[in-house]
């Protein structure tokens, strides 16, 4: 993985500042992360721990989390034996991806109470355990580990505290260029040989890391031992590389090699680097679990609503020949006397018809003659009458249609905060069941009056408001904005409404602007889109309108390639 132990040396050594430091809030997103708020040198920043089994990590951040209602038991204990404690020491083991942090906290008696808390980044088996070091029991873990699970090692509360087992490999920051030079052998003139034999050497080197020191270099050694003296000194260079050809990034603390075609971005700080490298992917993985039965209760929707529009229109075309059955019982009254109760069918000569064709009429021989012409013309009635209502029906079904297609698009790029807001409004519109049997004046089931809103500074410093949802976009457009702002969307398709919360700006403001209604659309991934632009004032919400739709006149269109990197370099509005 690329989270090597030279990774860990490097946030470990970042993290420095922080010894001495006092943990002033402990919070529990999820069941895998960890956010500790620690105050150390004047400075108060987030720490994140996250256990995560496809992402695990640590590092500084600035992200904001959305807390659960209620505490996890884990977050409960850790407060108890760690909030407003003193970080004594953060500590890796050895060059390993195994994380101490001491903590002092004087307990509910006024004694001193040390506490350690081991983070161990293993992949899916990564964990963070509370341990008391006096006596070398667990006493919580994020992750349990029963003797059903493992014989080899339990982790649960009352166990004996057991580090996972040593990969017995060398030191790579203890050995020199000789070292290396006789570790290696005779692959030391095969780059890829040479990677592959430097990571069953040495622990904490990832494959990732490996190939990068050798790339290029004729002597693998010397690469390597020069590469450990500057991780030594901490003399790290946090970079990501990007492979287009691939679609594919990764990350190390020495100089990853440029793919063709691709680029490298260089950090000043190795929590910033993991920041932008974890954070979409972790958020966006997390964000698929939580979507699950969203997704699938709105696939449900719009298939039930493309079946009724296919037996809608069945109708329809049923409906479109009722002149049929109108000819039909004109005919029977007109040939009344040539059949009689009993009978199955007649054969009559069709006088609508230019050439006076004959045509077999079907009969209901329970019916007299009198009856089944009167029931052609009902059926004749009933057709002509139903039309109308089942126009009414599919505007509505396709009504239906098209929101379930933008309530999917806005499920595809929410944030944790959006998926609520987006749970709130299918509450609301009666899709969903309230979470808990709260009623309809419950604190947990009201509507939020003002939701969180996405907000960018354009490089002409004016405000740029994005909603990533239907909330946030009647917000924005409805009670946000004023009538001179301007309002962009992309055009013809579900995407967030955008407001220029000035009525004055330049071209770099509007592309900027356009930029974003595009990039949060479905067009996301297309070339050109189309953005139409208008003033406020120009925007209207029709009376019993669905959330999020509006109509809109006097507008002009831009046409915008979707730019990710772009829509990054704008700061965020606090």
């Amino acid at each position: 993985m690329a989270f090597d132990g030279l990774v860990v040396r490097a946030v470990v050594h970042e993290l420095q500042p922080f010894v001495g430091g006092r943990i002033h809030k402990i919070h529990q997103p999820n069941e895998h992360d960890l956010v500790f708020t620690i105050r150390g040198q004047g400075v108060t920043r987030k720490l994140l721990l996250s256990a995560n089994p496809t992402y695990p990590r640590f590092h500084l951040t600035d992200r904001s989390y959305q807390n659960p209602l209620e505490a996890p038991m884990f977050c409960m204990l850790l407060r108890k034996y760690c909030e407003n404690g003193v970080v004594e020491a953060i500590e890796q083991l050895g060059m390993e991806r195994i994380v101490h942090l001491r903590v002092r906290q004087r307990d509910e008696l006024g004694d001193l109470s040390v506490k350690r808390i081991v983070f161990e980044l293993m992949g899916r088996h990564s964990n963070i355990i509370l341990m008391d070091p006096e006596t070398n029991t667990v006493l919580e873990a994020a992750h349990r580990v029963t003797p059903a699970i493992s014989a080899h090692r339990i982790v649960a509360p009352g166990s004996a505290y057991v580090p996972p087992p040593e990969q017995e490999k060398r030191d790579p920051l203890a050995d020199g260029g000789s070292d290396v030079a006789a570790a290696l052998g005779d692959a030391a003139g095969d780059p890829e040989a040479a990677a592959k034999r430097l990571v069953e050497t040495y622990s904490g080197i990832s494959p990732t890391a490996a190939r990068a020191i050798v790339a290029g270099g004729a002597d693998a050694a010397a690469a390597f031992a020069e590469a450990m003296a500057r991780i030594g000194r901490h003399e790290y260079e946090p970079n990501i590389a990007e492979d287009a050809a691939r679609g594919k990034s990764s990350f190390s603390v020495v100089p990853l090699p440029v793919p063709e075609g691709g680029r490298r971005e260089t950090f000043d700080d190795v929590s910033a680097c993991l920041e932008r490298f974890y954070g979409d992917k972790a958020e966006r993985d997390l964000v698929k679990q939580r979507t699950h039965d969203l997704m699938r209760l709105l696939v449900n929707e719009r298939n039930k609503n493309e079946k009724k529009l296919e037996k809608l229109q069945e109708t329809i075309d049923e409906a479109r020949d009722a002149d049929k059955y109108r000819i039909y019982g004109e005919l029977l009254n007109a040939y009344m006397h040539t059949f009689e109760k009993g009978d199955a069918s007649v054969e009559a000569a069709n006088y609508y018809d230019e050439e006076q064709r004959s045509v077999a009429i079907p009969l209901d021989p329970l019916l007299t003659p009198s009856e089944n012409a009167q029931r052609y013309f009902r059926k004749y009635q009933k057709m002509k009458n139903s039309l109308g209502v089942v126009e009414e029906q599919m505007a509505q079904a396709r009504e239906e249609i098209r929101y379930m297609d933008i309530l999917l698009q806005q499920l595809e790029g929410a944030s944790i905060a959006d998926i609520e807001e987006i749970r709130s409004e299918l509450v609301e519109g009666g899709y969903l069941r309230r979470r808990g049997g709260v009623g309809k004046d419950g604190k947990r089931g009201r509507k939020n009056d003002k939701p969180a809103i996405h907000a960018y500074r354009s490089s002409e410093g004016i405000p740029l408001y994005v909603g990533r949802n239907n909330m946030q976009n009647d917000y924005i457009t409805n009670r946000l904005a004023h009538p001179n702002d301007t309002w962009l969307h992309a055009k013809d398709m579900p995407g967030s409404h955008v407001v220029i919360r000035s009525d004055a700006f330049g071209d770099a403001t509007l592309a900027e602007a356009a930029n974003l209604a595009a990039y949060y659309s479905k067009g996301k991934q297309s070339s050109l889109v189309p953005v139409d632009y208008t003033l406020v004032r120009h925007v209207k919400k029709p009376s019993g309108a669905k959330p999020g739709f509006v109509i809109y006149d006097k507008q002009k269109t831009l046409f915008v390639t979707p730019d990710e990197r772009k829509l990054r370099e704008l700061p965020s509005l606090k």
